[in-house]
């Protein structure tokens, strides 16, 4: 009765039996709890789960695997991740779902580094045949990481076990190479599937607006129409977000409405949030504030930071002041770095060197120290990663000369800094000397010395490319002759011979 009321989804139902089988006094058995902890875990209701182990310690069940692999399934869902990993730490004999059941415990936390770290461990200690679940999620922590190589071996590895791939791992493959910077790969998968489903068609067409391929994600939007499927909420999130990062003002309007009008989907706030980032992108930063004002739902810390944002970009500071301020009323004592700097960086533009003062010593009160932007690069299979102004002497070796040539030969080809970027109250030459040191330089100039001539530099980074240093990449790329990918949060940007896939519109 237990198993049928979860198969039922009549999980209260279930809970209610098994109180019932104690007070007839039947025991229960390791047939019991499995069931039992999958209707808690769906639940979420901890305390009655937390009970339910309570018992089947007491009825002597606790090494049972069956039991354990749910205890853990069941923390995991409930996110007490500490008690998932007591529960597997203190299991004698553990199965591939044991491993699977840790591995997506982890998952479900976002701890991208520890499912590829219990993923190798599982793998050394002779659990080879990873089931489809546990490849699963290490592509998932692949996919967040932005570990191509290690995608490409569970690529493998899911080849080799699994004799045809479903629908769900398909589209699982194809967000890892799309956010890897494999846009390619991505889209070959994407055209050899035999069936696709809304899933499939969004994570593609939002792979593509990731990518700059704006036309191209429309073109794709109108295949999906054609094959008769109805499009949903996150297929449209991924068609107002192609037209917001290509610049496709008309189109993105058009296309909000036509949700509304002809598909009877209502906006949800992720869909006001394009339109709000559509209307900033385009120096419309009266209108995006307006929209944002009479949505008929209120609007969240995204859509004021894509305001911010704008208004960054636009020196609109009177409605970025505005925007903030909406920012800090959300959550008064939660407080994001990157929207001080935003701040700050626009009453630095105003040449407002009191307020930028102002909001440093507001961060220090707050004690928010500010993390150091960073550019990964891989060179040799190895990841290097550097830090503005690093003078890390195991990696720098050679990179400011590198930068010193560099800058010569920029400055033959036109190249002049843009000083604006620097919001510090220092004279030129320094801030020109700052601007040689940001992270995305250093790690160009590391890649131009150890790899080889021809071949293609990917970067990534944690915090959004300045303007400077997207120029900068522009002309690197005519000086060196080389392809040079940077991953800039949730964007990509391709720059060859002198150009960016983003037509510098981001």
């Amino acid at each position: 009765m237990i198993k049928a009321h979860v198969k039922a989804l009549n999980f209260e139902d279930a809970l209610a039996s098994y109180v019932e089988m104690l007070e007839t006094g039947v025991e229960p058995d390791n047939f019991t709890y499995p069931a039992l902890l999958k209707a808690c875990a769906q639940l979420r209701t901890l305390d009655e789960g937390m009970q339910i182990h309570g018992n089947v310690i007491k009825f002597g069940l606790e090494c049972d695997v069956y039991v354990q692999n749910s205890l853990i399934s069941f923390y995991g869902k409930c996110k007490k991740i500490g008690s998932a990993c007591s529960v597997f730490e203190h299991m004698e004999d553990k199965s591939v779902a044991s491993w699977s059941a840790i591995i997506a415990a982890h998952a479900s936390l976002g701890l991208w580094n520890e499912c590829l770290m219990l993923f190798g461990q599982m793998n050394r200690l002779g659990f080879w045949r990873a089931e489809e679940s546990i490849l699963v999620s290490v592509l998932s922590a692949c996919t967040h990481l932005g570990f191509l190589d290690s995608g490409r071996s569970t690529h493998g590895a899911l080849l080799r076990n699994m004799p045809e791939l479903n629908v769900i791992v398909q589209t699982s493959l194809i967000d890892m190479y799309v956010k890897c910077g494999r846009l390619d790969k991505g889209l070959s998968l994407f055209r050899n599937m035999k069936r696709k489903n809304h899933m499939s068609y969004s994570v593609m067409i939002s792979g593509l607006a990731m990518h700059g391929r704006g036309r191209k994600a429309l073109t794709l939007f109108s295949e999906m129409l054609e094959e008769g499927l109805k499009p949903d909420e996150a297929v449209y999130v991924g068609v107002l977000n192609a037209c917001s990062h290509a610049g496709l003002f008309n189109e993105g309007l058009s296309f909000f409405e036509e949700m509304r009008s002809e598909h009877g989907i209502d906006p949800t706030v992720r869909h006001y949030g394009c339109v709000v980032d559509l209307l900033g992108r385009a120096g419309k930063v009266c209108e995006a504030l307006e929209l944002a004002k009479s949505m008929p739902i209120e609007p969240n810390e995204v859509i004021w930071r894509s305001l911010l944002s704008a208004c960054k970009v636009y020196g609109e500071l009177e409605i970025g002041e505005i925007a903030a301020n909406e920012i800090f009323k959300l959550d008064p004592e939660k407080h994001n770095l990157g929207d001080y700097l935003a701040l700050s960086h626009l009453y630095a533009q105003a040449q407002r060197w009191d307020d930028v003062a102002r909001v440093w010593s507001e961060m220090a009160k707050r004690g928010i120290s500010q993390k150091p932007g960073f550019s990964s690069v891989e060179v040799n299979r190895r990841t290097h990663r550097f830090v503005s102004q690093d003078m890390n002497p195991a990696q720098c070796k050679g990179v400011y000369e590198m930068i010193h040539q560099m800058e010569w030969q920029l400055k033959f080809e036109g190249y002049l800094p843009d000083t604006s970027q620097v919001s510090i109250n220092d004279d030129e030459e320094e801030k020109r000397e700052r601007l040689k040191g940001h992270s995305q330089k250093l790690a160009i100039a590391f890649a131009l010395i150890h790899t080889s001539q021809g071949s293609l530099i990917r970067i990534t980074r944690n915090v959004r490319m300045c303007s400077d240093c997207h120029t900068y990449t522009k002309y690197i790329t005519v000086i060196y002759g080389r392809e040079i990918t940077v991953r800039d949060r949730n964007r990509f940007h391709h720059f060859k011979d002198g150009t960016c896939s983003c037509g510098d519109y981001w």
